[in-house]
């Protein structure tokens, strides 16, 4: 049993084609089919792909996508998000982008992005864009491990997909424990242990953002095998896949 885990299409129709393609020439068919938020992007291609993604070809699964940091922007652009404006599309790209957002996506996208879940919680996996905190909350290998055990131990997963920093990374939490203490000021102070048992974080790449490349992850949850891909489409065709 494999999942191909997605994230970051960002409206790339042919990159998320050669991906579809990469999978048809595994010798294991892929049982489930995951997209990590980040379908769409401030283009109209984005449209095309959401199509695809809601009437997918055979023989491949039907996807299961839930939101991330486009979509939820997006929501934001009608009143429908966890804010009431786009501040942080605003941040990040300025003002002018939030008429290229509101122009190249149109209202029937909204509805089905509204559709979509937060994330998803299958087996002992978190499947999600960010973490368990918000979209926006993006986990690399330099995070600490105290966060990273926060984010899995929020939703009690053993191992956490999330596709927010664009970057494939497999980040191994030990066997251990935590002990926090707790002062007050009319009594004595009390200290708690937590037993940590072995725990992963997965950075699942990015399939649209960089042009002719796209990146995903196969994930046996049987096996524990996690496997990075790299698909290169266009003039330099081609793929690499890097296991762990």
């Amino acid at each position: 049993m494999l999942w191909a885990i997605l994230s970051g299409i960002e409206g790339n129709l042919p990159a998320y084609d050669a991906v579809l393609a990469d999978l048809r020439r595994l010798r294991q068919p892929v049982e489930a089919l995951y997209v990590l938020g980040d379908v769409i992007a401030p283009t109209v291609e984005s449209v095309a792909l959401v199509e695809r993604l809601r009437s997918p070809q055979h023989p491949h699964p039907q996807p299961q996508v839930c939101q991330g940091w486009w979509e939820e922007q997006l929501l934001c652009l009608y009143g429908l998000g966890r804010t009431a404006e786009p501040t942080e599309l605003i941040e990040r790209y300025g003002a002018a982008m939030v008429k290229t957002l509101w122009e190249a996506v149109p209202r029937s996208v909204v509805e089905w992005v509204r559709s979509l879940d937060f994330g998803f919680f299958e087996l002992d996996c978190l499947l999600i864009h960010g973490s368990s905190v918000s979209v926006s909350d993006e986990l690399t290998p330099d995070t600490p491990p105290v966060q990273m055990l926060d984010r899995l131990m929020r939703m009690d997963a053993n191992l956490l997909f999330c596709g927010r920093s664009g970057l494939t990374f497999q980040y191994a939490l030990q066997q251990g424990s935590i002990t926090s203490t707790v002062v007050a000021l009319d009594g004595p102070a009390e200290r708690h242990t937590v037993t940590v048992r072995p725990r992963q974080v997965v950075g699942v790449g990015n399939v649209g953002r960089i042009p002719g490349q796209a990146t995903y992850t196969l994930y046996n949850p049987y096996s524990n095998i996690v496997e990075f891909k790299t698909v290169r489409y266009g003039s330099g065709r081609g793929f690499q896949s890097r296991t762990t």
